[in-house]
């Protein structure tokens, strides 16, 4: 009989159960959706338990429909959303929501660290981003906001953490999904030692975090509890996978350093799978690959594809009353809105900052639309915004050439905006690079399933499960005319409009208050 892997994705807009081959074929998926609450503006919060729900949900609905039998699933791997944050008593129940990684709140006038630490960051010029991270740092809110929530955490755990308890019965987690405000060494891959400046962002205790576990190790067993709530057989061994980022980047077949990976996802991002420690940014660590002692050098657009939706809420409705009596998704619509737009939409320029950075762009970065004039429809806008995306990750793949000193050659592109040609064209024209579809949409759960297939033993390493489970897509390659007038619009052009904007965005805030940093 063949022996299945299955792979649970929990990203930020749905989970996944999905079933794949030793050699990378999806053989069944199913999808539940997810909703999120927001009992302040910019808050984004959810009931940890609802995402159990819904892991069991996706598991029982897929082997209602799979033509697969559960028995033949060999093991199981999980991949999730990061930086989304949980709280648990001593009992392992929740103690609040879940603050998710969308989650805009700040915790403001901490007292910065101070001593030789303070000093040194004084002197490297990075007191800023350190009060960044205290600021964003959840624990830091819930232990101004909530002492008594703080007080009661017995154990605090990332979502993925949080799923493997409930799959497994132990507090454990992949080292690779430590993507956030917690005491990670970064290149050391494992938790700060006690007398790192990580430890000082916030009052965490090491016994309330989980132990970590390299990609393709061993998590725990399902227990029984567990299967009766997914129909996943008791006693399969659960895989340590990586972050979704991570597995998308392997799953897309990028572990040469000379593959660039970009996410066309709700965050848009710009990966290399390195083999040493390289920051892009000072003091902004490359994050762990989904392969053991490997990093992830990632630099991201913070809003990404998320701003198709913005643009699908405020501005599609035409789009969206066709595809409703069409029976098609708005997407596919907007592909035909924005295919006669000439590259650089007559002129349209946007920089993508919608929402700020730590130090590129800095905290008082704000989104910006130039060149309007009374030709400019919603098509030319749309396209302004692929565009805009498009430049903003070819400046984070520049960054990444010049910190690593290994140019990126060719390009994966996955994530749901993978799927437009138009976007995956004016990629290869704006980078002058081939761009690739990975060959599965699915690519962040084809990631965790290579890291089950080495975890047990179905293929002898990465490099062997990579080669054996991926396979590039559809290839686009850049068209002359397109890549010269690209390649004059960001040289000219959007290199330009930060450093141009910087100061009026600085004085927007300073005047308004928002961004507060």
């Amino acid at each position: 009989m063949t022996e299945y892997l299955l792979a649970i994705d929990n990203g930020t807009q749905s989970v996944r159960a999905l079933l794949f081959d030793a050699r990378g074929q999806l053989a069944a998926k199913s999808r539940v959706s997810l909703s999120y609450n927001a009992p302040e503006v910019g808050w984004s919060e959810q009931d940890p338990d609802y995402f159990w729900r819904a892991v069991a949900e996706s598991c029982q609905q897929l082997w209602r429909e799979s033509p697969v039998p559960r028995d033949a699933v060999r093991g199981v791997a999980l991949t999730t959303q990061r930086g989304s944050v949980i709280n648990l008593d001593a009992a392992g129940e929740p103690l609040r929501p879940a603050i998710l990684w969308p989650d805009r709140r700040r915790t403001g006038g901490l007292k910065p660290i101070g001593g030789t630490w303070g000093a040194l960051f004084a002197l490297g010029g990075v007191r800023q981003t350190v009060r960044f991270f205290q600021a964003e740092a959840e624990a830091n809110w819930i232990a101004r906001h909530q002492p008594a929530i703080w007080k009661r955490t017995a154990h605090y755990l990332l979502l993925s953490g949080y799923l493997i308890h409930r799959l497994t019965g132990n507090y454990a987690d992949s080292v690779a999904s430590q993507v956030g405000y917690l005491p990670f060494d970064f290149k050391r891959l494992r938790w700060a030692r006690p007398a790192n400046w990580k430890w000082r962002i916030a009052p965490f205790d090491r016994e309330t975090l989980p132990e970590l576990v390299p990609p393709a190790g061993v998590l725990g067993e399902v227990t029984r509890q567990a299967s009766e709530a997914t129909g996943i057989p008791a006693g399969r061994p659960v895989i340590a996978a990586a972050a979704d980022k991570a597995c998308e980047v392997i799953g897309s077949g990028a572990l040469d350093p000379r593959v660039g990976c970009l996410s066309y996802g709700t965050l848009a991002t710009f990966n290399t799978t390195q083999r040493r420690y390289v920051e892009a940014i000072p003091l902004v660590p490359p994050y762990p690959a989904a392969v053991p002692g490997a990093y992830s050098l990632e630099l991201q657009v913070a809003r990404g594809y998320w701003m198709v939706s913005w643009f699908k809420e405020e501005f599609g409705h035409p789009e969206r009353a066709r595809a409703g009596d069409l029976g098609v998704e708005v997407e596919t619509l907007f592909e035909e809105l924005v295919r006669d737009v000439p590259p650089g939409s007559l002129g349209l320029m946007l920089q993508p900052y919608w929402s700020p950075g730590i130090k590129i762009p800095g905290p008082e970065a704000k989104g910006s639309i130039i060149g309007f004039g009374d030709v400019h429809r919603r098509s030319h806008l749309y396209r302004a915004i692929l565009e805009g995306l498009g430049y903003a990750l070819r400046e984070a793949r520049e960054r990444s050439d010049r910190r690593t000193g290994t140019p990126v050659t060719e390009l994966r592109v996955a994530g749901g905006g993978s799927q437009s040609d138009v976007a995956m064209q004016l990629t290869a024209d704006i980078f002058d690079l081939p761009a690739s579809r990975a060959h599965l949409f699915e690519a962040s759960g084809l990631g965790a399933a290579i890291c089950a297939a080495v975890g047990l033993g179905l293929h002898p390493d990465f490099d062997a499960a990579v080669r054996e489970m991926t396979r590039r897509g559809r290839t686009f390659e850049p068209e002359p005319r397109a890549r010269d007038i690209y390649e004059r619009l960001y040289r000219e052009v959007y290199r330009k409009m930060y450093g141009r904007l910087r100061p009026l965005y600085e004085r927007i805030r300073d005047i308004t208050g928002y961004p507060a940093w």
